[in-house]
């Protein structure tokens, strides 16, 4: 393994990073924050045209950059440094990868030219807090019962008019409420034939209600979504594996979350560094006492381990044969963010603890991620039953 980047990913690197520092400061994060969609589209256009960052991990046939994960895992974590609110997430990340891998020729054709060119934005829906199920993060539900059967909730899909109806609720859907095209996991075929089936719901189909939710994190938007006997069309084939490639998905998200997480923590620790180099207390800097060295040092460690992990499992998972290990890396990846945030309030004294300082952006991203994706302790979990860690000790 070469754990250099390439000129190519170090141009990818540098490029987003300026771009971010330009586009998306303190004022204009949180500007963005307080609007409808939780987004600048302003900043999407620039990340679309300027860089083609909808598109990097799209084929080229389809207007992508035919990039692998591990350039999209850098972009994320450039991302992650900036706290950058923008769809990148719901529609390059969880969205996209799901029309390439089970659409049509023709519904590719039509949807991937426009989401590489930041023109169309997805989001994937699935039923209740269930995405990290969905995505095989923390435990694989062969028979997809995370998705609700019968009466049991979820979204239900039944055939009408040659075509298909769907029924029912899908909360903390990521960009749900700006999403110009949703992707919803829905259950079908009653108790006797249940299977989980994927379909595209248009933004303006009669029937859908989207609310934007108060989330922990403001930096990743969420919906409620509702959907009465709406009109919707069945992404790829009945026959398809709707779950085998929403497992395949959770590895690839789990990259990529876990290189945002990284990006996150590495600028938190960053900027407490600098804080307490200028902060003094009893006439010297408070960078400068042996305890608050210490903290800091164990930060780094964290964060640097993290950074290992992740960029691992990005190489990994570009490989045609690598090892799956987004979701361990994600676990790592969540921790060190968490602490290197907790570090950051702490340090930063009685102006940390406040709502209005920066600091608690990345706090509560690492325990908004934590709530989606995780918790830390379940993806760790499930990469030990997937590695058979236990069955090894047994015997």
């Amino acid at each position: 393994m070469d754990a250099r980047l390439t000129a190519e990913q170090d141009e990818i690197r540098r490029t987003l990073r300026d771009l971010l520092h330009k586009r998306c400061g303190p004022g204009e994060l949180r500007a963005a924050l307080d609007t409808p969609a939780g987004h600048d589209p302003a900043l999407w256009t620039a990340l679309a045209d300027q860089l083609g960052l909808p598109g990097l991990a799209l084929p080229e046939a389809y207007g992508g950059v035919g990039c692998s994960v591990t350039e999209l895992a850098l972009a994320c974590e450039e991302t992650g440094r900036a706290l950058a609110p923008s769809p990148l997430l719901a529609t390059t990340v969880l969205a996209a990868p799901l029309l390439l891998a089970l659409g049509t020729d023709a519904q590719r054709a039509d949807l991937l030219p426009r989401i590489a060119s930041g023109a169309l934005t997805a989001a994937l829906a699935v039923p209740g807090p269930a995405l990290t199920a969905a995505l095989a993060l923390t435990g694989h539900d062969r028979r997809g019962a995370w998705a609700g059967g019968g009466r049991a909730g979820g979204v239900q899909a039944r055939r009408a008019d040659g075509g298909w109806r769907l029924y029912g609720e899908a909360g903390q859907v990521l960009d749900g409420h700006s999403a110009g095209l949703l992707l919803v996991a829905a259950h079908a075929g009653g108790f006797a034939r249940s299977r989980v089936l994927l379909f595209l719901v248009r933004s303006d189909a009669e029937g859908l209600t989207r609310v934007r939710q108060t989330a922990l994190d403001a930096t990743r938007p969420q919906a409620r979504v509702q959907l009465r006997q709406v009109e919707a069309e069945l992404l790829g084939r009945e026959g398809d594996d709707v779950l085998a490639a929403l497992a395949r998905l959770g590895d690839t998200a789990a990259v990529c979350l876990a290189a945002e997480a990284v990006g996150a923590a590495d600028r938190v620790l960053e900027r407490t560094v600098e804080y307490v180099g200028r902060r003094e207390q009893f006439g010297r800097p408070v960078g400068s006492f042996q305890a608050v060295k210490h903290r800091l040092a164990d930060a780094y460690v964290q964060v640097q381990a993290a950074r290992s992990a992740a960029y691992y499992a990005a190489w990994a998972g570009a490989a045609a044969d690598g090892e799956k290990a987004g979701g361990l890396a994600l676990a790592q990846a969540l921790q060190a963010l968490r602490g290197a945030a907790a570090e950051g309030i702490q340090l930063h004294g009685g102006i940390g603890f406040t709502w209005e300082h920066d600091t608690h952006l990345y706090f509560k991203r690492a325990a908004g991620d934590e709530l989606l994706f995780g918790p830390v302790h379940r993806l760790r979990a499930q990469a030990a039953d997937a590695a058979h860690v236990f069955e090894e000790a047994g015997r």
